[in-house]
Order: C-alpha cells, then structure tokens, then sequence
C-alpha cells in the first residue's frame, strides 16, 4: 500500500543517510522501524516527572550598548561578529 507521510527535514535527512548506511531502501528501513514499534507491548502511559535543572548567569548589559539610544542599540546588534 502506497502513503503519503510529512517528516520535519532533519529527520528525513538522519533516515536517509541511516539507510545508505546500512544498504537498504528509506523504506525497508521505515517498514523495519514499524515492526520493531508494533512489536513492543505496549506500555501503560505514565507522565515521567522531570526535574528543573536551574541556570542562573551574571546579569547586566554587553560593553558598549546603551540602552537609553535606539540607535546605538540598532548598531550594536548588528555590528559583525
């Protein structure tokens, strides 16, 4: 049976070089990814609790912005890297 499916780029891309890798079809590796998912049992849908990992940095403004002028803000935001 013939389908139509929408992947974001990257992953096409990884599936892509995965199948050359390995020597096979993008769709001998999809069909392959299927059954090894339909084969699993199925697990009961359990919300993992996560931890928050805080990040905290030094604040203030970069040298040389001045925030009171629109124009040097403009200028330094774009200025090369």
């Amino acid at each position: 049976m013939k389908i139509t499916i929408e992947l974001p780029d990257e992953l096409f891309i990884a599936a892509k070089k995965r199948a050359a890798e390995l020597h096979c079809s993008l769709k001998t590796l999809i069909e392959r990814g299927l059954r090894h998912e339909l084969r699993q049992p199925r697990r009961a849908a359990r919300p993992k609790r996560r931890r928050i990992r805080w990040v905290t940095v030094r604040g203030g403004f970069p040298p040389g912005m001045d925030v009171a002028d629109r124009e040097s803000m403009y200028r330094w935001i774009s200025r090369p890297l």
